[in-house]
């Protein structure tokens, strides 16, 4: 017999990097919210690598953090490493990666929610939604505990029907050994919604006391202070470097021997997996022309001795594992903590969700991080931010945010997922984003926290720094063009020591920076400015001021998208009523039912010639309208 539990605004179904995030901006909202984990004790766990950020991910981090999530401030306090990727090259590709202690991780996302006022935390596993009238209006868990909501987040990451696979053992699992959420996921199926299988894996853990660090490479973080969040103010020192070490011949032999074994290759897997993280078995056979393959060892944290064995993701049997492992220099007497495995698990086909990440089919119901295809940490968390924010604000009868394509990486994340879909667990990459030098690193804040103030994610504390912060920035940009640069001994000596060519009249110090030799330190130098300004200014600064014109041809273009993306089509339109679109393209259109001219130009079949005629229908203004009879 069920039982009457509680009455929230908002429900989130899970604690992973999506469900936190959730929870966390649905409570900041306004939102009286619940969150339901299986396990308390594994909030925001990593299952698989203990790291964060990285090429395009790193920014999703940075824009959590701008609109007010909780990501960078827990990895900025809990890191053991930071380093900064691609500093060799543009602003556009550069990217903060940390490695994570692990435990320590958790903990601290675990004392900051439970710190949260209008967010109530409970031990619970969810089998079924509460649907009124074709709404979704709470969760029943298998204790017949019936609570109930406004709107309801699922972030059940990989739990969903989860399976374990090691060689020819397979068992009913989530990540780590916890239990799988089987009964929501048929419940799923059972309310219409279409499911697919996906599959993902992790390596061994090894004991650093069995490791022979002297055959491997340093990996040392960077020396220079390094944040996500815009709030850190105080820094991780005491750095712990990862090691570097490479597959060999042998290694290959062991796996090409014993490929039989494993379940990617014995039929056992059936789910698709991750086509930019594949598995030690699958990198030796896609690429057996390579002699080797990186391995990374990374420490799990400071108070354990637990080494992730990144790059050898496998699901050959255990006995075979030890073999791999102990091939590897510097790994020779490696003891391992845990073997390797493959998880298989149920996943949402996301075009089912509208860019709120509310499902089409049921109103109240929202989806967010790995249940909606995704892989990865940071591209959860994204979600799980979004859809927080949106849950609270169709509870709360507040204005929906949705974050477009040219605003964020986030707006790419799921702009992708609910046009075009994915047939594979999608990972973010720059590549992915057609406005990306505007998506950059090091201005996330100047993109996002205006709209985290607005819906009252950022503090009026952290809001007046940032406008003072936008304040510096202008002023010192209005003092470059102004400031006349003459070519004296001093300034020349200083061009001389950049290499730059050689100044023959007097020019603007912002015309002088636009060189690509001249960094803004040099400036300094060169005009001497009645103050110091801190090092982020400096920065945006330097780039927008080098960049300037290709900033300004992105924005261009962003421009001519946004006329597309204005161009709004009503909800119930019928496409059936449209001559002379393809058929592929119409059957696309009623799937996905885009918002605007825009999205329907992103659509996977939608051609030119389609979004041309679809155009011209609803300018003429005599829209078909599907019956709801």
């Amino acid at each position: 017999m069920t039982y009457e539990a509680g009455t929230y605004d908002v429900i989130v179904i899970g604690a992973g990097h999506a469900g936190v995030e959730a929870a966390y901006a649905s409570a900041k909202r306004g939102a009286n919210t619940l969150m339901l984990s299986l396990n308390l004790d594994m909030i925001a766990f990593m299952p698989c690598n203990p790291s964060v950020g990285g090429p395009a991910k790193g920014v999703v981090v940075r824009e959590i953090d701008a609109l007010g999530g909780l990501m960078g401030r827990v990895i900025d306090k809990t890191h053991i490493q930071m380093r900064m990727l691609n500093t060799g090259k543009g602003p556009a590709v550069r990217a903060l990666r940390a490695q994570a202690d692990k435990p320590l991780y958790v903990q601290e996302m675990k004392r900051l929610l439970e710190n949260e006022t209008n967010l109530t935390m409970r031990q619970g596993m969810v089998n079924e939604l509460l649907i009124e009238n074709g709404e979704c209006k709470g969760v029943i868990t298998e204790t017949k505990a019936v609570y109930r909501a406004k709107a309801v987040v699922i972030t059940t990451g990989t739990f969903m029907r989860g399976r374990v696979i090691i060689g020819d053992l397979s068992y009913e699992s989530g990540p780590n050994n916890q239990r799988a959420s089987v009964k929501l996921s048929e419940h799923l199926e059972q309310l219409g919604f279409e499911l697919v299988r996906f599959k993902t894996g992790t390596p061994p853990r090894v004991n650093s006391h069995t490791i022979d660090y002297s055959k491997t490479e340093i990996q040392p973080g960077d020396e220079e202070p390094r944040a996500f969040s815009y709030e850190t103010t105080e820094f991780i020192t005491d750095q712990i470097p990862c090691w570097l070490t490479y597959t060999n011949e042998f290694t290959h032999k062991i796996i090409d021997e014993n490929l039989g074994l494993s379940a990617m290759y014995s039929g056992m897997i059936k789910g698709t997996g991750p086509r930019y993280c594949p598995s030690i078995e699958d990198k030796v056979v896609r690429f057996n022309d390579k002699p080797r393959h990186q391995i990374f060892l990374e420490p799990e944290g400071r108070n354990t001795e637990e080494v992730y064995v990144q790059g050898l993701s496998t699901s050959l049997p255990e006995f075979v594992q030890h073999d791999m492992v102990r091939s590897i220099a510097g790994l020779e007497n490696a003891e391992i903590m845990r073997a390797g495995y493959a998880i298989e698990y149920d996943a949402v086909v996301p075009t089912q969700l509208w860019p709120t990440l509310e499902t089409k089919k049921i109103p109240g119901l929202f989806t967010a991080g790995q249940i909606n295809g995704t892989s990865g940490y940071e591209e959860a968390a994204g979600q799980g931010i979004m859809a927080g924010i949106n849950a609270a604000s169709k509870a709360l009868d507040k204005e929906s945010v949705i974050l477009d394509r040219s605003q964020a990486y986030i707006g790419v994340l799921i702009d992708d997922l609910v046009t075009k879909g994915t047939n594979e667990p999608y990972r973010l990459l720059t590549s992915r984003a057609e406005y990306r030098l505007l998506l950059r690193h090091d201005n996330a804040d100047l993109r996002l926290t205006d709209i985290g103030y607005d819906i009252g994610l950022i503090s009026e504390e952290r809001y007046e720094r940032f406008q003072e912060k936008k304040r510096l920035i202008e002023e010192e940009k209005k003092r470059l063009q102004k400031e006349t640069v003459k070519p004296d001994d001093h300034v020349l000596s200083i061009m001389e020591e950049a290499g730059a060519a050689r100044l023959k009249e007097p020019t603007k110090a912002y015309e002088l920076l636009r060189r690509p030799e001249i960094k803004y330190d040099m400036i300094e130098r060169i005009t001497a400015p009645e103050k110091d300004l801190p090092m982020d200014v400096k920065e945006q600064v330097e780039i927008q001021v080098k960049y300037q014109g290709y900033i300004e041809k992105s924005n261009q273009q962003v421009d001519r998208m946004k006329k597309m993306e204005d161009k709004k089509i009503p909800e119930d339109i019928d496409y059936d009523a449209i001559g002379g679109i393809a058929t592929e393209a119409r059957e696309k259109l009623k799937k996905v039912r885009p918002l605007s001219v825009g999205q329907a130009s992103r659509i996977s079949g939608v051609n030119p010639a389609d979004v041309s005629i679809l155009l011209v229908y609803i300018e003429q203004g005599n829209i078909a309208k599907v019956s709801n009879e």
